[in-house]
């Protein structure tokens, strides 16, 4: 774990390096004053030598300065390497994921990956700038200043070394206890993202259905179980402090009663007797710090254990040693393919599919709901990769394609439609960066978008809001269609994506389809069965199985099922 974050410090090496070292001239600055403190003290102010104490004055001041000036280089370099760190960091998460496959999202949840991304890294960077600097100086201050007491008097140094195991025993019980807090805590900021994210998508539905009490009930819910959590943990490491204080006032309190006989005997000076508290406060304020090191590891280990999660996990889904970099055609052929979603399992959502499609064909798909319609035309951009059997794209299994190859000869516009803030332009250029202002017009004319884009005072300079909640389902759903065939695909899916439309635009479209873009393979999965009657051939899937297949005369002869949906659609269209 440790290894593969710190592989994030990449460019910011030197300033990791860098603070350490300065907070270690900073640190030998902090224990040389008590002792040039001590010296002023008993040969200057005590024997009233003006000139001795201007000289250990001035030294003081300069290494009181020294040590300033180390420590804010220090601080400096230890900020500009901890967000370094945490910028690579989320660099490398994010491009993670980019790589992975559907079935490495589903594992881990989009609310789950924010909360890695946000929380857990801001965590972890707290704790890499901690031990870059506090790590560094508490454990050098701690037998610096031990070296230094043990030299002013060894026998009041001893007193250190009775406090030292209470500090260590109360510091492992404190870990020990609030690790697994932690963890359960950051789990649940999972399950608060996730409702969050939940809300502010469906607040229309919400609002609709006047929801709003249950859903502040739940919300509710969450964040008090986040609050207990933290409650808890924070309890448990309230008790840091008070035991760091008792220890430090009962050292103060010995060495000041012991110290009194001592100089009263004349064994000891008031000069050392200072250097001695001074001493005392540094030791015990670095294992202070050093708990508050504790403290935050304990809470970052968690975080850092789902970070590295992330970093860890691999894509099942791989270009080949040796990629077809080109695509020949949009024909496609299932020979045998099970599906499922779960590695190594036997329930398959597809089963035994076995089919050829030539290309240019219009293929049509229905079924049920949870028929696996969408799983189906998934597999064929890779999307997930089948569980056995094999899937061919112009004649070659899709797992020896070039992955950008493959993706680029396919166009899907997916059941649930995104749009991305910025312009209509910008959203339709994902289909083709380098996309002119006639091709954009084009594909939104076969896409029946014009019809709207030309009554906004902006036409295509409209800006879209994020996730496009500034225009209808329908305008959402056609502008989708255009950015997919703005790619000139081989094969173009359309997964219940013309849903929004009316049935006069639905017809319009099919018509542009079939007219202009003749070579290309289409995939329309519908629910009605007039979006798929025309086509070339139409599959008829039922829970997960090809259970007929054909064009829509010789299914109106073959199949009950689609009979049935077909008499069914048509008998209320007549009422």
């Amino acid at each position: 774990m440790i290894k593969k974050l710190a592989s994030c410090i990449r460019e910011y090496k030197l300033a990791t390096i860098l603070a350490p070292i300065l907070i270690s001239c900073e640190v030998i600055m902090e224990v040389i004053i008590p002792f040039l403190m001590a010296d002023l003290i008993d040969k200057g102010i005590n024997k009233g030598d003006m000139s001795y104490i201007l000289q250990r004055g001035g030294l003081l001041l300069l290494c009181a300065f020294i040590s300033l000036a180390f420590g804010v280089t220090a601080a400096m370099q230890a900020a500009k390497a901890s967000c370094g760190f945490a910028k690579n960091l989320r660099h490398d998460m994010f491009y993670a994921v980019q790589k992975f496959s559907f079935r490495n999202i589903d594992k881990f949840s989009s609310a789950s990956i924010v909360t890695r991304l946000t929380t857990d890294v801001t965590n972890v960077q707290n704790s890499f700038q901690m031990i870059i600097r506090i790590a560094i100086r508490s454990p050098l201050m701690f037998v610096m200043s031990f070296v230094m007491a043990f030299r002013v008097n060894s026998k009041l140094s001893l007193i250190y070394v009775g406090v030292i195991p209470i500090l260590a025993i109360s510091l492992i019980i404190i870990i020990m206890n609030t690790h697994k807090v932690f963890e359960k805590m950051f789990k649940t900021y999972d399950k608060l993202n996730n409702t969050v994210q939940e809300d502010l998508h469906g607040i229309r539905v919400v609002k609709a259905f006047v929801r709003e009490k249950f859903e502040e009930k739940k919300f509710k819910g969450v964040s008090g179980l986040i609050y207990k959590l933290s409650t808890k943990a924070e309890t448990i490491l309230a008790a840091n402090m008070p035991i760091m204080q008792f220890c430090i006032y009962a050292c103060m309190l010995l060495i000041s009663w012991f110290s009194a006989n001592l100089i009263q005997g004349g064994s000891m000076t008031t000069g050392e007797l200072a250097s001695m508290i001074q001493y005392t406060m540094q030791i015990l304020m670095s294992l202070m710090m050093l708990s508050m090191i504790f403290v935050m590891l304990v809470m970052s280990k968690a975080s850092a254990e789902r970070i590295v999660e992330v970093l860890d996990e691999e894509s099942d889904i791989h270009n080949p040693e040796k990629p077809v970099m080109t695509i020949a055609d949009g024909s496609i052929e299932f020979d045998g393919v099970n599906f499922s979603y779960k590695k190594d399992s036997d329930i398959y959502s597809l089963k035994n599919v076995n089919l050829k499609i030539e290309s240019g064909q219009t293929i049509g798909v229905i079924g049920g709901t949870g028929s696996s319609k969408s799983t189906f035309v998934q597999l064929i951009p890779r999307l997930y990769d089948v569980s056995t059997g094999s899937l061919k794209v112009g004649g070659i299994d899709v797992r020896e394609y070039d992955l950008d190859t493959l993706r680029d000869s396919v166009a899907m516009v997916l059941q649930k439609n995104v749009l991305f803030s910025g312009t209509i332009a910008e959203n339709l250029r994902w289909g083709n960066e380098n996309a002119t202002d006639d091709e954009l017009r084009h594909v939104c004319e076969l896409a029946c978008a014009d019809e709207f884009i030309d009554k906004f005072p902006d036409g295509y300079n409209t800006h879209i809001e994020q996730g496009g909640t500034n225009v209808s389902g329908g305008q959402k759903q056609r502008l989708c269609i255009a950015r997919a065939l703005l790619k000139k695909p081989k094969i173009l899916i359309l997964d219940d994506s013309t849903s929004a439309v009316d049935t006069a635009t639905d017809a319009k479209i099919r018509r542009a389809f079939k007219e202009e873009i003749p070579d290309t393979t289409k995939f329309i999965i519908a629910q009605r069965i007039s979006s798929v009657q025309e086509s070339d051939k139409i599959i008829v899937l039922d829970e997960g199985e090809v259970v007929a297949f054909g064009s829509h005369d010789e299914l109106m002869k073959s199949s009950e099922i689609y009979r049935e949906v077909y008499t069914t659609q048509t008998k209320g269209s007549d009422e």
